[in-house]
């Protein structure tokens, strides 16, 4: 299977770059902390053993709006490809 998998932290008050992935689809698995996940027009908060699906062209980030670190698991399938992502400004 062609996929990729990275572990990410953020620090409290820090967020991922707002991007968007053109052909691959993301899911994210929360390990620890408190985030809030943002895709397209929706945001929700998301904790602990929550997994978050996030369609390709879909613009997203996620922000750690906890007081510990968020970490969580970011898988892409196909693989993560530099010339797939797209950096985007923050539209919400």
């Amino acid at each position: 299977m062609d996929f990729s998998i990275a572990h990410a932290i953020l620090k409290p008050n820090e967020s991922s770059l707002p991007h968007r992935m053109k052909s691959s689809v993301e899911i994210y698995y929360i390990l620890e902390g408190k985030g809030m996940m943002h895709i397209e027009n929706e945001s929700a908060e998301v904790g602990p053993d929550q997994t978050i699906y996030i369609p390709h062209g879909s613009e997203q980030w996620i922000e750690n709006i906890g007081v510990s670190d968020l970490k969580f698991l970011c898988m892409v399938y196909p693989s993560w490809n530099a010339i797939d992502e797209e950096l985007t400004q923050k539209s919400m």
